[in-house]
């Protein structure tokens, strides 16, 4: 009987620890890593139908989550995407909506009084880190990451700087570090894309314990084209240029395999949500070196990296949540970045600060598996050198203006995705509208008027630029930069 007794007491302790381990998996807020991959196209993803280059890890986690068709981003490029992210605000309103270059190092710093996802989730008790490339103000204002939320910086702060792969220092929080074999100017001995990656998995396996929030900017594959090793492309008939941009996406692909193990090895991957996505189209049009090798206009898209057409803002995305997000699933609804901020606050029950604010809609009901959320229209703007453009998408109607005071195009992406057909003369009623969206959605701001750049803007970005040649000339590095351990 005792033994009956012991044998009976031994299940019972074993089941509540199963159901308390269960409960508190159940009860842990879920992590969050949103990565981006600069540059990279819908089509250059095997799921997206790319029949060079390999993906198969990217292509795995596409079939054990979802894929997208219709996912946008913040603007098509990198600054103001990745700041339509970080604040949840489409480019009308949020702060930095163009690569505004200031010199001596970084871009436009966000406000101080700008609420981040990673402000978000500081509420939340989240540990929270930044990979890559920032490109939101340098350390010394407000737009600082450690001033935004981020406990955990590594990579480049500026935007100039990502464009080598060899650099001769990157940054470990703020202190910048030397890469040895690096001048800076061309391919080196230690590949930043390794570094980075390298730190990523560190921060995750010491911070697996606790819910985190990681924005992992990828700088592969934006150019300068450069890579430490062509891998399985290096017999191809191909150009260098063409060779080394296939083994940047195909590295793309090999570092989210091991993000994807890693956290299954921490047993954390069902409890940790992955959304991938470009930030922008492809940098190449269809008929150049690298957009007809890889025929990168394969879906049919108008236009790239820049512009306001769906080949510029449609991304290549997926999202991976095991046990969550349905497998296999291909969804053709429409969302955006700015919905990610909104989608976090919900996931992670977070209670806003104060002058919290988002264009969003929370798509956690969407990425179970219903439908996308209704909204009255997206947005966007670009400002690039003399002239900012705009777009918006109504329904399945397109509005697209290049340029202040340039006609408004209007295009029906039910029937005509590739906006080939232009509709504004037969539809003025559409064009009227898209006229009170753009004036509606553009929110005024000192930086960034429609009518087009200010001088010091221009002058600014060009000092920029000439202490970036002259820094790879010499092959700078700061003054307190220190030899890694």
């Amino acid at each position: 009987m005792p033994r009956l007794f012991l044998v009976a007491l031994c299940g019972v302790a074993v089941l509540l620890t199963c159901l308390s381990v269960a409960a508190e998996a159940a009860d842990r807020k879920p992590n969050f890593i949103f990565v981006l991959s600069d540059d990279i196209a819908q089509g250059d993803l095997g799921c997206y139908g790319q029949k060079l280059i390999q993906t198969p890890r990217l292509d795995q986690m596409a079939a054990e989550g979802t894929r997208y068709l219709q996912a946008y981003c913040g603007t098509s490029v990198c600054a103001p995407s990745r700041s339509s992210f970080f604040t949840g605000l489409h480019t009308g309103h949020c702060p930095v909506r163009g690569n505004y270059e200031v010199p001596p190092e970084g871009q436009l710093p966000l406000p101080d009084e700008t609420v981040t996802i990673a402000e978000v989730a500081k509420t939340a008790g989240y540990a929270t880190a930044t990979f890559g490339k920032w490109g939101m103000g340098y350390f010394d204002t407000t737009g600082s990451p450690f001033n935004q939320g981020v406990d955990h910086f590594f990579g480049y702060n500026c935007q100039r700087h990502a464009h080598s792969y060899f650099p001769t220092y990157l940054y470990d929080d703020a202190q910048a570090f030397i890469l040895p074999g690096n001048d800076g100017r061309t391919v080196g001995e230690t590949y930043a894309q390794e570094l980075i990656q390298n730190d990523m998995i560190r921060w995750l396996r010491e911070n697996a314990d606790q819910p985190f929030l990681v924005f992992y900017a990828i700088t592969l594959p934006h150019g300068r084209h450069e890579i430490d090793d062509f891998g399985i492309y290096a017999d191809k008939p191909w150009t260098d240029r063409q060779k080394a941009y296939a083994a940047q996406v195909t590295r793309v692909d090999t570092d989210m395999g091991e993000l994807m193990d890693t956290l299954r090895e921490l047993g954390i991957a069902e409890e940790t949500l992955i959304v991938f996505s470009g930030d922008n189209g492809s940098s190449f049009s269809p008929n150049s070196e690298i957009g007809k090798r890889f025929d990168q206009a394969s879906n049919g898209l108008r236009g790239y990296k820049r512009g306001m057409y769906e080949g510029a803002l449609r991304q290549a995305a997926l999202s991976w949540w095991p046990g969550t997000v349905p497998a296999g699933r291909v969804d053709d609804q429409p969302w955006a970045f700015w919905d990610l901020m909104p989608t976090f606050v919900e996931l992670s029950g977070a209670t806003p600060p104060d002058g919290y604010e988002t264009d969003g809609k929370s798509l956690v009901s969407y990425l179970k598996g219903d439908d996308a959320p209704q909204r009255d229209y997206f947005y966007w703007e670009l400002h690039r050198g003399d002239a900012a453009v705009q777009a918006a998408r109504f329904g399945d109607w397109k509005a697209v203006r290049n340029g202040f005071g340039k006609p408004i195009e209007i295009y029906d992406l039910s029937e005509d995705a590739a906006e080939s057909n232009n509709l504004a003369e037969a539809r003025p009623d559409l064009v009227k509208k898209a006229e009170e969206i753009f004036a509606e959605a553009h929110r005024p701001d000192p930086n960034w008027p429609l009518e087009g750049r200010d001088e010091l803007h221009k002058q600014r970005a060009q000092q920029a630029w000439k202490i970036k040649r002259e820094r790879d000339r010499t092959g700078w590095v700061p003054e307190d930069a220190i030899e890694r351990p």
